[in-house]
């Protein structure tokens, strides 16, 4: 067994700190379970001083379970993380920090209304109580001198673009004296161009000698023109390693998404004839950053078919989802629904019989305090028989509900639970009950309408979705889970940064095509 040692943090700091390369980190048969979920299953990985090295697997493959073991913030079930060959007990961010390691996470850290300088000192974990401003400022602009990123230490966080607020959360880190910087995703808020200088920037420092890099990145783009090494996770386990100079993308996407799985064999009603319900023309909308998001796509979707969308999260789907149900504005083109313009207001919905499973169901489709009666009935709570002009039929409220409850077997103590205190299960259960229960539902837009059920859950989630589509109904459904949609779909399409990258009937769809189109090549 290794020898674990545990120094002083003077010791550390001096050691790591003070040393010229970056110490080696392993991590060394990593297990961590949550409940009855093995979430990494005796995982290893290995990243080798002043190297840049790519963490890479599916959504929910593991990655990010893996790194916050390394980082403290979750203590692992079994396994060591291994600094210089010694074992090290790491059980938060300020222990990583004193073996030199670091994160800049997928979200900005920083506070907008404080100024670059201030989060710089804030982001310590010796801030002063009484802080010499003179004596700080000459400290921050000797670094900045010799940091690889300019940003102006006066000016409030809130007033700097994208980039600039990127640059800033890998400057705290080197600021810090981080010689590790574990980067989640750091790329997913910006342009390609301002990814690429960020990117470059940090690979000068790791040539140079001065850093390593462990980068969870979706993007094959950036892995082959950045990266050295590579580690795939799978399901939660440890699927391949390799040199990227010795790996094709397809290596690589084999490896990220295991053997060709076969679409799931399910009963589909043939349909002679199928009429278009709707139809997007040159779409685009943007991020909450003001970024665009979906740059105009085109697509069908026919009555008796599911349209699968693929994409690994952050590609434009949320909002795609979000404008087809009237969450966020598109910024051009066109949405129709049976031949007419469809601006998805609730008439409109309501005309034009649209559904919406959306993700995160108690966020967005619920109100929580409020009883599942009453979200049961946030569809037709205004029209007869629930309700007389402006007056609600209570009785009416509550039959329906008992209704719905009996028939999609939610487990509710009575209807008027909050619905907030439902599992999450049968908070999709009232969502769905709400959403499907309608003979004359013609368009369902679902989005990951399964994430984080239960076995039993999502099969019976699927078979609503099926027998929908077997009564005529048009389904949109995005998911990121690859055998879902395989499973599910008539067509699929793989949407990545913003646009459609590839489209094929399922029963025909390229196995390797679809991972490459994923992620971004």
């Amino acid at each position: 067994m290794t020898e674990v040692i545990n120094p002083t943090e003077h010791d550390v700091l001096s050691d790591i700190h003070g040393a010229i390369a970056p110490p080696q980190l392993e991590v060394v048969s990593m297990t961590k379970r949550f409940g009855s979920l093995v979430a990494l299953d005796n995982v290893s990985l290995h990243l080798k001083p002043a190297t840049f090295h790519a963490l890479l697997g599916e959504n929910g493959a593991g990655k990010s379970t893996l790194v916050k073991c390394i980082m403290g913030f979750y203590r692992a079930d079994h396994g060591d993380v291994l600094i210089n060959q010694h074992s090290r007990s790491i059980a938060s961010p300020r222990d990583a920090h004193k073996y030199g390691i670091g994160m800049v996470y997928q979200h900005f850290t920083s506070v907008p209304a404080m100024t670059v300088a201030e989060n710089l000192v804030l982001s310590r974990f010796d801030s002063p109580t009484v802080i010499h401003w003179k004596q700080e400022y000459e400290h921050l602009s000797a670094f900045m001198e010799t940091a690889p990123f300019k940003v102006p230490l006066n000016v409030p966080v809130g007033q700097l673009a994208a980039g600039q607020k990127q640059k800033l959360e890998i400057l705290k880190q080197l600021y810090l004296q981080s010689k590790i910087l574990i980067l989640d995703e750091p790329t997913s808020v910006l342009t390609p161009g301002e990814a690429d200088e960020v990117l470059g920037l940090i690979r000068e420092q790791v040539t140079d000698g001065k850093l390593s890099v462990l980068i969870i990145s979706h993007k094959f783009r950036e892995v082959t023109s950045f990266c050295d090494e590579i580690t795939v996770l799978r399901k939660g386990k440890f699927a391949g390693t390799g040199f990227v100079k010795d790996l094709s993308v397809s290596d690589m996407a084999e490896m990220m998404m295991g053997e060709k799985r076969e679409p799931q064999k399910v009963e589909k009603v043939a349909y002679s004839e199928v009429i278009p319900v709707l139809e997007l023309k040159e779409l685009h909308t943007n991020k909450d950053n003001g970024l665009e998001a979906v740059h105009g796509v085109n697509l069908t979707v026919h009555s008796g078919e599911i349209v699968g969308i693929a994409g690994i999260s952050g590609n434009g789907q949320r909002e795609l989802v979000e404008v087809l149900a009237g969450q966020r504005p598109a910024t051009s083109g066109q949405i129709l629904i049976n031949g007419e313009v469809y601006r998805a207001t609730r008439s409109e919905m309501f005309k034009h019989r649209v559904f919406v499973l959306p993700e995160e169901p108690l966020k967005n489709a619920c109100v929580a305090h409020m009883s599942v009666a009453e979200n049961l009935s946030l569809r037709t709570f205004d029209r007869p028989p629930q309700a007389k002009g402006i007056f609600l039929i209570f009785k009416a409220i509550r039959d329906l509900a008992v209704n719905l409850i009996g028939s999609f077997k939610i487990k509710a103590p009575s209807p008027d639970t909050p619905v907030g205190n439902l599992s999450g299960g049968n908070v999709q259960r009232t969502v769905l009950a709400r959403e499907l229960s309608p003979d004359s539902i013609k368009l369902l837009i679902a989005a990951n309408p399964c994430f984080g059920l239960d076995f039993a859950m999502v099969d019976y989630i699927h078979s609503q979705i099926l027998e929908a589509r077997n009564r005529g109904v048009a389904v949109l459904l995005v998911s990121e889970d690859l055998d879902e949609l395989l499973k599910l779909s008539d067509r699929i399409i793989v949407i990545s940064g913003g646009q459609f990258a590839y489209e094929s009937q399922t029963e025909k769809a390229d196995f390797a095509a679809i991972g490459q189109s994923m992620a971004g090549h």
